[in-house]
C-alpha cells in the first residue's frame, strides 16, 4: 500500500520541477551574447597593455551591445 502511495508523490514531485516556476525558456540566444562577450574581450585585450587597462577591457566586452545601440542610433539620427 505505501506503494501506491509514493507513486502519486512521485509524479507530483517531478510534475512541480518541470513547472514554470523551475524551467524557463527564456535567453534562447545567451550563446550568441557569449560568443560575442568572448569575442570583444580577445579584441579589447589585444588593444591595451596593463592590469587595470585589461579589467577595463574585460568590462567593456560585457556591455558592448550598449556601444553597438549607441553608434546605431546615433547613425540613425534618434
Amino acid at each position: 500500500m505505501s506503494e501506491e502511495n509514493e507513486k502519486p508523490k512521485k509524479e507530483a514531485k517531478i510534475e512541480y520541477c518541470y513547472s514554470k516556476k523551475w524551467h524557463h525558456n527564456d535567453g534562447s540566444f545567451g550563446w550568441i551574447y557569449f560568443l560575442g562577450v568572448i569575442g570583444t574581450a580577445v579584441y579589447y585585450i589585444q588593444q591595451v597593455s596593463g592590469f587595470w587597462l585589461v579589467i577595463l577591457a574585460i568590462l567593456k566586452a560585457f556591455v558592448w551591445p550598449a556601444f553597438l545601440l549607441y553608434k546605431v542610433f546615433q547613425m540613425l539620427g534618434m
